[in-house]
């Protein structure tokens, strides 16, 4: 009895230097996080400096401007069947975001039960809201660049910061949600082919799924800051 207790219980380390260098040289985990997961949040960690640095600058010219800023509910209006309607677009691309972090969850809850189709169905269709994201993005920049003559350095309706600060930080999380798009297909097609199998650990679908959330929630803040205010 008291040797299968004392099997169970560890060792206790040495004293002194020998000690400290038995410690450091095992292979010691403190917390039970995978390396991929820790990695990411790093990654997460340090974007999420860049965008607060971005929108923090943007706030600072904002207030800062001597000149008028253009109102936002009205630079990015369209018109539908005759009707001026303000911010339907981001409207629209702020939704699509906000549902494909809902099929994002379903992936990766799907995820711990191995069902690898549902999984690789989820995640091309989270995918699929990115690249429509994407697309409206653009019709949104070609309309403030060819009708509107929006450029980085000024803009016909007010503040020449507004240009710079709308492509900057716009194109910077445009940026994001393209590399989101390419990296949810591979793994989602790597799922499907069961690769994920061999190896035994879906984690990696929980990975993407953090990346994408984060892109998300960015947004989110984007369009407080930028659109509404």
């Amino acid at each position: 009895m008291t040797d299968s207790i004392s099997m169970t219980q560890p060792e206790a380390s040495q004293e002194g230097v020998p000690g400290l260098v038995e410690d450091w040289s095992a292979d010691k985990q403190t917390f039970p996080v995978p390396w991929g997961k820790a990695m990411m949040w790093i990654f997460l960690l340090s974007d999420t400096f860049i965008f607060t640095i971005f929108l923090t600058a943007y706030m600072n010219v904002r207030m800062t401007t001597t000149v008028d800023w253009p109102v936002p509910s009205e630079v990015f209006a369209l018109t539908i069947f005759g009707n001026h309607i303000p911010l339907i677009l981001i409207a629209i691309m702020t939704f699509i975001l906000i549902s494909s972090s809902g099929t994002m969850a379903m992936a990766v809850n799907f995820s711990y039960r191995r069902d690898r189709k549902k999984v690789a169905i989820l995640m091309l269709i989270t995918a699929a809201f990115g690249l429509s994201f994407v697309g409206m993005q653009v019709f949104e920049w070609s309309k403030l660049i060819l009708e509107e003559g929006v450029r980085p350095w000024g803009n016909p309706m007010g503040a020449a910061q507004f240009g710079s600060a709308f492509f900057m930080i716009t194109g910077f999380h445009g940026f994001h949600v393209s590399i989101g798009v390419i990296y949810l297909t591979v793994v989602a097609l790597k799922v499907l082919r069961g690769d994920y199998d061999k190896k035994g650990n879906y984690e990696i679908v929980e990975i993407t799924g953090l990346y994408w959330h984060f892109v998300d929630l960015v947004w989110v803040f984007i369009f407080a800051f930028f659109y509404l205010w």
